[in-house]
């Protein structure tokens, strides 16, 4: 009964939701694009080979389902749909998978909707990414008799919160699931205290450990890096993934360290593209040089700027490895903070706002390693950034980073092993 109640929700809501996507359509266009897709509305496809389904949200999902994605590729003996609930995230799996998988957007978690979805796929198996848990999905895959998993779960202690005052609904959803391969011991306990069978949870690790930095990509970043920092005259940071009432902070931050740095420069990346431009003329209305990075190819000389705004998709990794230091945002905010993991793989010491709970494992181990630094305020993360700039402390916090990535790899093997069960 309950899931019906909420069904209803969802349905009433609709109306709401499509607006929002309209009005987000505003900076980015992409929002009021295929909406269709939401609806489960595509020419269904007949596939020569079983179909494995795989539901990344956005970026940051579809990042860490990456490297499984290609083993899964590499197989050859599955077809792959995945699936992704924004414009964003679109634009990674086509950017890196072209028609090598089919492509759409997941249905909206009502029954209908996620029985077409099913019916025009006819998935052998669905694997879903961290924290996508909806009821009517999986209750749709629980009916058609397609195994669910739940991969590089994780659920924060606010999170549980929310989701202990749904009851039977969360309970039932999370019965329906057939296996939970979650980061941490902590979470998994989060997951049995909901109502996950003991039996269906697998502790791995955090693939998102089991990233890699490819010689052809530290070739481009040292080449980038050389452009930016003047042949190495100038210290280079970078801010990360930063959220709207961050950047103001962020930029405080970089004044101060240029009172005492007047030469180090700053690479700005906002997390989200329809920010680009204010994030651009914020930074222009406080004065500084600002060049985007949507103008500027590797090889062309930079000219002479104060900061560079990471405003291309798909680059993050690239350019943590054009900087000295970096600061991750959604931490600033109450969002929970962003991936740590990248730019430890990097050997870059991390400094973090308070907002830690999206990565709470993963910022402990680095914290207890001494490779993250918490800041509260824009005046702390300017003097822990000229200690990590300025002093050999900025190296070896660098080292411990990259350490802590390197020894907790291992997890991707797991969830791997896990999925070979279903296929």
């Amino acid at each position: 009964m309950i899931r019906q109640v909420y069904s209803a929700v969802f349905c009433a809501a609709v109306p709401a939701i499509l607006a929002r996507l309209w009005w987000r359509g505003r900076t980015l266009p992409a929002y009021r694009e295929r909406w269709g897709e939401r609806f489960a509305q595509f020419p269904a496809i007949k596939f020569d080979r079983p179909v494995i389904w795989v539901h990344t949200v956005s970026v940051g999902e579809f990042i860490a389902a990456k490297p499984m994605i290609d083993q899964l590729l590499a197989r050859n003996t599955h077809e792959l749909v995945v699936t992704t609930m924004t414009p964003t995230g679109s634009e990674r799996v086509q950017a890196s998978y072209g028609d090598r998988v089919f492509h759409v957007y997941a249905p909206y978690d009502i029954p209908a909707l996620t029985d077409r979805f099913l019916a025009k796929t006819s998935p052998a198996l669905a694997i879903f990414l961290e924290t996508e848990l909806w009821p009517n999905l999986l209750n749709s895959c629980f009916k058609a008799g397609v195994p669910s998993v739940l991969a590089n779960a994780r659920l924060s202690e606010k999170s549980a919160r929310g989701y202990r005052k749904t009851g039977a609904l969360a309970r039932t959803m999370l019965n329906q699931l057939t296996l939970a391969v979650i980061q941490n011991a902590t979470d998994a306990e989060r997951f049995k205290a909901l109502g996950l069978a003991p039996e269906k949870a697998v502790v791995s690790g955090s693939i998102k450990f089991d990233i890699t930095v490819d010689h052809a990509l530290r070739e481009r970043a040292a080449t980038l890096k050389r452009q930016l920092s003047a042949s190495g005259a100038c210290k280079i940071w970078i801010a990360a993934s930063t959220h709207k009432g961050e950047d103001e902070q962020i930029l405080d931050a970089f004044q101060m360290l240029r009172e005492k740095l007047p030469d180090h420069r700053l690479i700005l990346v906002p997390r989200h593209p329809e920010r680009f431009q204010d994030v651009y003329e914020l930074c222009c209305s406080r004065g500084y040089r600002t060049l985007r990075r949507s103008a500027c190819s590797d090889q062309a000389e930079v000219g002479d700027f104060d900061i560079f705004l990471g405003d291309t998709m798909g680059e993050l990794m690239l350019l943590f490895g054009c900087a000295n230091a970096a600061f991750v945002g959604g931490s600033f905010v109450a969002n929970g903070g962003h991936n740590t993991i990248e730019p430890a793989a990097w050997g870059l010491p991390i400094v973090s706002g308070p907002s830690q709970f999206n990565f709470a494992a993963v910022s402990k181990l680095l914290a207890d390693a001494g490779a993250l630094q918490t800041a509260t305020n824009a005046s702390e993360l300017s003097a822990a950034l000229f200690g990590l700039l300025t002093t050999a402390d900025g190296a070896e916090r660098g080292r411990s980073a990259q350490a802590v990535a390197q020894e907790n790899q291992g997890a991707l093997a797991c969830l791997l092993h896990k999925i070979e069960q279903f296929l």
